[in-house]
């Protein structure tokens, strides 16, 4: 990046570098030959030499060193920017719920699972500085990836989880609940969250969500507790062998009470997402509520660069002064 440290300093070339022109040109027009003669047709018919042909460029070199030398005035630079950022990020383990019921199609076009994981996509692509990680469970809970801030990698294994990630049948969320704990046991972060999103009720794992929370807690780890699903009878797929896919009705089963009292003993919050719309918000929202104060200052380093300049404008006032006093010197 090119800077002058004084530019009003170029204003001269406007001023000077025409001046100079306009002199020469001047000068050329009402200049006399030295020598006359009383009869100068036999010279009509002669091409010029290179010396007729490149007579102006003793003065342009003139102009031209002038120009840089103004350039040089100005003092050019060239400037290096840098920031330094200094922050505490945010530890976040995302939770979610693979089971069977996952697949209900109140969310249409889409089942639970697919609007989630753009939801949850759309949420990793607003951090910059903290690390996040991912827990995916059904009947058993799986970290799929440990805290990182490799968000693209993140990304791309949270497209990747189906149904077939886990085994489907049932719901562990005390289970989920342990096992991101687990991973922010360790964590030195100034802020530790986990985001839980189910849309059932903890029906297997050997571990009650109730003691995972308080155990949460006691490490000093908010959780957050979405419950994703419209109430009542919704949609449900069923492939036929002879007809297809299908759909039945069935209940909706999403245990608000026990997601309440997760994230009231872990310090957070419940969300319920009855559409797409709403789980969008509520991801929104806990993203404005859990941000990282970052402090960064800017630095920006100059490299002088007039020299440079001057250098060549000596070297075109050289060149001038010795084309002038040999192969374009003139007779007084």
């Amino acid at each position: 990046m090119l800077t002058f440290k004084y530019p009003y300093v170029l204003a001269l070339l406007i001023a000077v570098v025409p001046a100079m022109v306009f002199w020469h040109i001047k000068i050329e027009k009402n200049k006399k030959g030295s020598l006359r003669y009383s009869d100068t047709s036999f010279v009509k018919g002669i091409i010029g030499s290179y010396r007729i042909l490149f007579r102006h460029t003793v003065p342009i070199l003139r102009i031209l060193s002038v120009a840089l030398v103004i350039f040089a005035l100005a003092r050019p630079q060239s400037g290096r920017s840098f920031e330094e950022v200094t922050t505490q990020g945010i530890d976040i383990m995302l939770i979610m719920d693979v089971s069977a019921s996952m697949r209900a199609e109140d969310f249409k076009p889409k089942n639970r699972l697919g609007i989630s994981k753009e939801v949850i996509e759309q949420f990793i692509r607003g951090r910059t500085h903290d690390r996040l990680g991912l827990v995916a469970f059904a009947a058993e809970a799986f970290t799929l990836c440990p805290l990182t801030t490799d968000y693209d990698m993140l990304v791309n294994i949270l497209r990747g989880i189906d149904f077939n990630t886990v085994d489907e049948n049932r719901t562990a969320i005390g289970t989920a609940l342990a096992t991101a704990t687990n991973r922010l046991r360790d964590s030195k972060a100034k802020s530790k969250i986990i985001i839980l999103l189910t849309d059932g009720s903890n029906n297997a794992g050997e571990i009650d969500p109730v003691t995972a929370a308080k155990a949460a807690a006691a490490l000093g780890i908010k959780a957050y507790t979405i419950g994703v699903g419209k109430e009542g009878q919704v949609p449900y797929p069923v492939d036929h062998p002879f007809f297809g896919r299908q759909y039945q009705m069935v209940e909706s089963d999403i245990d608000e009470e026990t997601l309440k009292i997760i994230a009231a003993e872990a310090g957070g919050k419940f969300f319920r997402a009855q559409n797409a719309k709403a789980l969008r918000e509520i991801y929104d929202l806990i993203d404005k509520m859990e941000k990282t104060e970052v402090k960064s200052q800017r630095y920006t380093t100059y490299t002088e660069l007039f020299t440079w300049f001057l250098l060549i404008a000596c070297a075109l006032l050289a060149a001038e002064i010795a084309l002038a006093n040999t192969l374009f010197r003139r007779i007084p």
